[in-house]
């Protein structure tokens, strides 16, 4: 095998061998407890803190603080106080947050297709 494979190989292997960091920063942030949902009901549209809460049950008001606050401060959710007897505060995806759109309802699909079998069979046991 010539130069030209060697190099080929070369390429394969350094590539194969590490995992971007950008792209495992991205996963991890994506992936952390709630996140991936909190960002899902977001799709839909501005929501007040009640609503994110009542579209996530599970998730306690306190994670749900922490974790919208960490969205913001990476850039991926807008917070809007709305003035006015009551005062209103609103979330929101922000422009980076909305662009994950395309990869969250991938990842909704891929859920659909594959996860769905689990709840099949766990629900047959």
């Amino acid at each position: 095998m010539g130069t030209r494979g060697h190099t080929a190989n070369a390429e394969r292997e350094a590539t194969v061998a590490g995992c971007c960091p950008l792209y495992h920063e991205a996963v991890e942030l994506v992936g952390r407890r709630w996140t991936g949902a909190i960002l899902r009901v977001l799709m839909d549209g501005p929501l007040r803190f009640s609503e994110v809460a009542q579209a996530v049950p599970e998730l306690s008001d306190r994670l749900l603080s922490e974790r919208l606050k960490e969205l913001e401060s990476r850039g991926m959710v807008e917070r809007t106080v709305i003035p006015g007897p009551p005062l209103r505060v609103e979330y929101q995806l922000s422009r980076m947050g909305r662009e994950l759109k395309p990869a969250l309802a991938e990842l909704q699909r891929w859920a659909n297709r594959w996860l769905s079998r689990d709840c099949e069979r766990s629900a047959a046991h």
